[in-house]
């Protein structure tokens, strides 16, 4: 007699259910990290409902659902369960995609499909535990019947691999987290005629951008980084490179000529060769906006390396863009940078982001809507409030990070 798709023998399924007590989630409380990526499946996808569930025993609990009012559902009335089994049968090929479950005999009957508001389209990804047994699964579903292309299948599962790294995050990554925000710097004051805002939203718990400010003298020194990839990997090269720029322009001030400004271009390259050997061996590479403020007479000089979002909201509203160029730091080596210089009228904000919020603004990561939104704000603490509302309504995909200083006006 031939097995069900959804059977498993039971050394597996014993073996399977010790990996969904290890994960530590079930039956624990609701979580921002996995509503996050429950949400932003809603909108990137286009469907009405998402979930991420774990697979007991003889229930289905579901960890974070959108869209459906469900917290646990019985394991044989179930699509998931087809899931779970499929991954040990078709490791290479595990997403499960179901234009219209009410029309496959294999599906029709299970009760919730089909019918007056009934689910049609499914389409199901394995979550694993720390041995590789499926624990779980994400899923999006629609209540209409519907084809996905292939590139809606890839970002289908791209979001299934977000939700895959949630569930392996373990109490190292919490801490990690917690050690990556206290190494930020602390709120700055003290800088006689002007004000600071800074804000880092992680898209995961940790992230690869970066925030550095501290002052030299009358200089107040900004950094802001993004480090190539996501998670701990590029937060660990994102230390790296924030202590090496801090390093650089601590150590080049000992010997800069008294009365003369600070030249960025200098701290790059510095920071650069400090950093070579670490991103041979990593394969990465960083984009970086490093400014220095003059706090005497407003006066800016900067250095981009690939970074590309700094502007200058001017005190009349509006919104200039400073020039770019240079390479990311880690592409070639012994690249050398070159500085710029811009001012600071009393009244103007200067604005230094990175690319998350762009792509949260434009999907084609246009300039202009960014410039559009920063136009409004003419001090640091709104345009960071109006930063954090936005990242709300709008979980991102990467790092959201903005530096913002304004000259006051006399």
């Amino acid at each position: 007699m031939t097995a069900h798709q959804w059977t498993i023998t039971e050394d597996v399924e014993a073996e399977r259910l010790r990996e969904v007590e290890r994960t530590g989630l079930l039956d624990t409380p609701a979580e921002e990290r996995f509503d996050k990526i429950t949400r932003m499946a809603r909108r990137v996808l286009g469907v009405p409902a998402a979930s991420l569930s774990l697979m007991d025993t003889d229930r289905q609990w579901f960890k974070s659902v959108q869209g459906l009012d469900l917290d646990e559902v019985p394991r044989e009335k179930t699509v998931c369960r087809t899931t779970i089994a499929r991954s040990y049968r078709r490791p290479d090929a595990p997403a499960l995609i179901i234009p219209d479950a009410a029309a496959d005999p294999e599906f029709s009957e299970i009760p919730g499909v089909g019918g007056p508001d009934g689910i049609r389209f499914y389409a199901g990804y394995p979550l694993y535990g720390p041995s590789g047994h499926p624990v779980g699964t994400f899923c999006i579903y629609d209540f209409e019947p519907r084809h996905f292309d292939a590139d809606q299948v890839e970002a289908f599962v791209e979001m299934a691999e977000w939700a895959q790294r949630e569930v392996e995050r373990s109490d190292e990554i919490d801490r990690a987290a917690r050690i990556q925000e206290q190494l930020l710097p602390r709120p700055i004051s003290g800088l006689p005629g002007f004000e600071v805002a800074t804000v880092c939203l992680p898209a995961y718990m940790v992230g690869g951008d970066f925030f550095d400010h501290y002052r030299v003298n009358d200089t107040l020194m900004i950094a802001v980084a993004d480090v190539m990839g996501k998670g701990l990997g590029a937060a660990i090269v994102a230390s790296a490179v924030r202590a090496s720029v801090r390093g650089a322009s601590r150590f080049l001030d000992r010997y800069r000529p008294a009365g003369s400004a600070v030249d960025t271009g200098e701290v790059a390259t510095l920071a650069a060769e400090h950093l070579t050997q670490d991103f041979e061996h990593t394969g990465t590479y960083v984009t970086a906006l490093l400014a220095a403020v003059d706090l005497s007479n407003g006066a800016v000089t900067y250095t981009d390396a690939g970074h590309g979002l700094a502007m200058i909201r001017r005190a009349d509203g509006r919104v200039e863009s400073l020039a770019g160029g240079g390479l990311p730091i880690g592409i070639l080596p012994d690249t050398t940078w070159d500085s710029a210089q811009a001012r600071l009228d009393p009244g103007d904000l200067l604005v230094i982001c990175s690319d998350g919020l762009l792509d949260l603004l434009d999907q084609a990561s246009a300039r202009a809507p960014l410039r559009e939104f920063i136009a409004p704000h003419a001090c640091p603490s709104s345009l960071v409030e109006a930063v954090r509302s936005l990242v709300s309504g709008q979980p991102p995909l990467d790092d959201v990070t903005v530096v913002a200083v304004r000259r006051e006006t006399r």
